[in-house]
């Protein structure tokens, strides 16, 4: 069990216990609804902040406040994307101190933050893709995993980052384009040469 999930049950019983009769079954709907997107929502604040610390303390205040707001939730809805906006609003409060901090190391900090996946294929490492990714200005990268790692639809994204969706194909196709340019330089490196258009 990760030290978030331990928050997590720590956390449910100080509220439990301090509310009325109906905080039970809303402590089991809030479990049922949130806690099954816990390691998607961790995995996406590793891939924005580049620390597990910072992930961590990012997760749990998204938590924390999702069960505050619970109760204007609405069951039966889209728990994952609405958890989501919380985590990206939470996010964009800490802007200074998160995302524009890149003291990181990333082949020591991906083993730390990023469960393994196959590689894209033979000769592009997972450590170069994150470090294009990295490399993506706030505003592109934030689209780009949401879309294309998280996948989730435009209107979603929309949703979560409070934009009109054509704000959110103009960025993903904007970084899409950076990330290109990104991998070209990477097949270079390799000696693969780019091919014309």
């Amino acid at each position: 069990m990760s030290a978030v999930q331990q928050s997590m049950l720590r956390f449910r019983p100080l509220h439990a216990s301090r509310s009325k009769m109906g905080e039970v079954g809303r402590t089991a709907d809030f479990e049922t609804a949130a806690l099954p997107h816990l390691n998607e929502l961790m995995r996406t604040a590793a891939r924005l902040v580049g620390s597990r610390t910072e992930a961590e303390d990012l997760i749990q205040e998204t938590y924390c406040q999702a069960w505050k707001s619970f109760h204007h939730f609405e069951l039966g809805t889209n728990c994952r994307a609405w958890l989501f906006r919380i985590l990206f609003n939470k996010a964009n409060q800490h802007r200074s101190w998160l995302f524009w901090r890149k003291t990181y190391n990333c082949e020591a900090k991906l083993m730390e933050t990023l469960r393994y996946t196959p590689p894209v294929n033979e000769t592009l490492k997972d450590e170069e893709i994150l470090c294009a990714l990295e490399r993506l200005p706030q505003c592109y990268r934030e689209v780009v995993v949401l879309v294309d790692v998280e996948e989730f639809s435009y209107k979603e994204v929309a949703g979560i980052m409070r934009v009109p969706i054509g704000t959110v194909m103009s960025r993903l196709s904007r970084g899409r384009r950076l990330l290109r340019v990104e991998f070209a330089d990477v097949a270079k490196s390799y000696g693969i040469k780019s091919a014309k258009h």
